[in-house]
């Protein structure tokens, strides 16, 4: 089932599909861009400030939103439509008419600290030889550029970061590793990202931070959420060592 929702600033067709019996999918559009980004999180944003009753959670993509929730509840409401798909499909395409501006929120900008090659890089080598680079030409460039959060995924605080230099652009792996370290910084395609967490992974690693990228205790358990804008600054393993005792005494006192 899908149905076509009105459009927004853009002009743009917005459609929803059911994904299972308790979520539908809102897809925004093809490309992967900051203003795709920006919809989506305006819609986002509306949506969780209008629940409709059975209303679970949202999870964010590259260029879609998918809205959960308890399909009791949705049914035993008094939204339009004879089964769940049709009540939410209508709740939605009626928000999605609301006039509103545009969204206020300002992005947090956060700086990582990275210890780049080495032990913590293994395949810096990999990523300067793919596009005849040095690898201080390759951790300069990376190290330039800011980065957008498009998404979090794959792992909980996975980070997906667009933006990078396209000098960079490097295939994954074909055989991916069965443990990549937590913090490593890695590179696919025209991508960046961050591991959070000890995973398997065939990211093109060429560094790894000290912070904790996801932890359960803290309030808001990812360090990056979608929107956010990223930089990467080069540390070397002693200011590397000091970051991690930091990150260790905060976590225990």
């Amino acid at each position: 089932m899908n149905e076509q929702l009105g459009c927004f600033e853009t002009g743009i067709p917005i459609e929803i599909y059911g994904l299972s019996e308790k979520s539908v999918t809102i897809t925004f559009g093809m490309a992967i861009d900051n203003g795709l980004l920006r919809l989506i999180t305006d819609f986002n944003q509306l949506l969780l400030q209008n629940p409709f009753p059975g209303f679970i959670t949202t999870v964010p993509a590259y260029t879609t939103l998918t809205v959960f929730f308890d399909p009791l509840s949705v049914m035993l409401s008094d939204l339009p439509g004879e089964v769940c798909f049709e009540k939410v499909s209508a709740y939605l395409n009626e928000i999605a008419q609301i006039k509103r501006e545009k969204s206020k929120v300002i992005a947090d900008k956060v700086a990582i600290p990275v210890c780049y090659g080495g032990n913590f890089g293994p395949d810096l080598s990999i990523v300067a030889r793919t596009n005849n680079l040095t690898e201080t030409e390759v951790i300069n460039i990376h190290k330039a550029g800011e980065y957008t959060i498009f998404m979090i995924g794959f792992v909980p605080g996975f980070a997906y970061m667009g933006g990078m230099d396209t000098r960079l652009s490097t295939p994954r792996k074909e055989v991916p590793n069965a443990k990549i370290p937590a913090g490593s910084v890695g590179i696919a395609g025209n991508q960046t990202g961050i591991y959070p967490m000890e995973t398997p992974g065939g990211w093109q690693v060429i560094g790894r931070t000290p912070l904790k990228m996801f932890d359960v205790t803290r309030s808001q358990p990812s360090l990056l959420k979608g929107g956010d804008l990223v930089t990467f600054k080069s540390v070397d393993i002693d200011e590397f060592n000091a970051y991690a005792e930091y990150e260790y005494e905060s976590q225990h006192h």
